[in-house]
């Protein structure tokens, strides 16, 4: 998934704190929370079983790929960009579509929608303004905050990486285990603890 679970989750916890009281009233927001994280993980989980299915796709021509020299990247790209189209997926990653930010600006902008959709539905609150696209609007600026200060911790995290003595390549467990390490601390710097 783009984001961390963890991520996703602190996210939703910020989204409440910030519409309340102003834009609305719960006396759950620790369930209202949950709801958020899970329709942002649905969201962010489409283009990961997108993924998956043209991974599958291209295993049963590696073969075919292996003898004709086609580069497997670049047919990934291809057949991911036909079914993102076929299907109309709004784009997940905001570095594919020149964003600043993991998720792309559409995407945000496409939760925003189903997060007021769920948070109109739910009787978990109450929201205080009529305008739904005023509460919108609220969700895409918390959202975009966050993710830009999300953003300048992960590049930070690869920038630590990338000045170790020695290189370490991106994906092995190693790169991993010190991502992870760096970014939860970078997150601290920013007073976010993801374990809260």
């Amino acid at each position: 998934m783009l984001l961390a679970r963890e991520f996703v989750a602190y996210i939703s916890r910020q989204l409440v704190k910030r519409l309340t009281p102003g834009t609305i009233e719960t006396s759950a927001p620790d369930a209202v929370a949950e709801k958020i994280a899970v329709v942002i993980t649905e969201e962010l989980e489409v283009e990961d079983r997108l993924n998956d299915e043209v991974r599958d796709l291209l295993s049963q021509y590696s073969e075919y790929m292996r003898r004709e020299g086609v580069s497997y990247q670049e047919m990934f790209r291809k057949i991911k960009n036909t079914l993102v189209q076929q299907r109309k997926v709004i784009r997940a990653a905001g570095r594919d579509t020149g964003d600043a930010m993991k998720l792309s600006r559409d995407k945000v902008t496409d939760i925003s929608h189903k997060l007021v959709e769920m948070l109109r539905k739910s009787r978990e609150l109450r929201l205080k303004h009529k305008d739904t696209n005023t509460v919108r609007l609220e969700i895409v600026r918390a959202m975009t905050e966050l993710l830009v200060a999300e953003e300048k911790v992960d590049r930070t995290a690869r920038q630590k990486i990338r000045s170790q003595k020695r290189e370490i390549p991106e994906g092995t467990e190693e790169w991993d285990l010190l991502h992870k390490r760096y970014y939860s601390e970078e997150l601290k710097k920013l007073g976010i603890d993801l374990a809260k």
